[in-house]
């Protein structure tokens, strides 16, 4: 029988506002869903109500973390969890409702086929709302600059609503990313399309978070911008 199990991990710092929703929202989809939230010491007690959630529900995990140590390393310690854990299927979402976990079967049926599923926001169109005109532009441009420079034939690869099936990860040194944000978003489809796995994508539609803040900052923006040529010239002269 295929082991079908399936790990959803959500990155937090303060979604206090979002977690108590999100997590049954998600665990809604199937019995085969769990989510593992990897908290960075959230002041608003984020942690604290994960650990509520898991008094009546044992498909939540909790890794509490104890500083804000950034996006990357905590999709990367949520890596390893799945791979200790026997996990199939991983995904990445965000807290705050800008994924919608009503589209995680779909993306879970796309990657009977596919390694790694990406809910992309370009690939029919522009699917994003309640975006200012700056940052979609922002955005687009983003991906179309990688795509250019890379080379890798992907619309949204600064997109965070990700499933990798387990071999993608097993395959990837994940020691050695320490990128975060749209940077480590570019890195690790880069990483799985140069090993020669199958990167798919499926149209969804990326709503603003509801409540929050965003963490996006120029720090994420410069960081993706110099990521793509690292891993250009990594792949010409034999790095990856």
């Amino acid at each position: 029988m295929m082991n079908n199990r399936t790990l959803v991990i959500i990155p937090t710092f303060n979604e206090a506002e979002n977690i108590p929703q999100i997590v049954p929202a998600i665990l809604k989809q199937g019995p085969h869903f769990e989510v593992l939230v990897v908290d960075d010491n959230s002041p608003d007690g984020t942690a604290d109500l994960v650990k509520a959630l898991q008094q009546s529900e044992k498909r939540v995990h909790l890794i509490q973390r104890q500083g804000k140590l950034g996006l990357g390393t905590a999709y990367v310690a949520g890596f390893k969890y799945a791979l200790q854990h026997s996990f199939e299927f991983v995904f990445e979402m965000d807290a705050d409702f800008s994924h919608d976990p009503v589209e995680l079967p779909r993306l879970l049926k796309k990657a009977e086929t596919c390694d790694v599923v990406i809910g992309s926001r370009y690939i029919s169109g522009v699917n994003v709302v309640n975006w200012p005109l700056k940052r979609l532009i922002l955005s687009y441009m983003a991906n179309l600059y990688t795509r250019v420079i890379t080379g890798m034939p992907v619309r949204d690869a600064t997109g965070g609503f990700k499933c990798y099936r387990r071999r993608v990860l097993e395959s990837i040194d994940l020691d050695a990313i320490h990128s975060n944000g749209y940077a480590f978003q570019i890195e690790t489809n880069f990483l799985a399309y140069k090993k020669g796995f199958k990167v798919c994508e499926i149209p969804i539609i990326f709503v603003d978070r509801r409540v929050g803040v965003s963490k996006m900052s120029k720090k994420i923006i410069h960081e993706a911008v110099w990521m793509v040529w690292k891993l250009k010239l990594k792949s010409i002269f034999g790095g990856i």
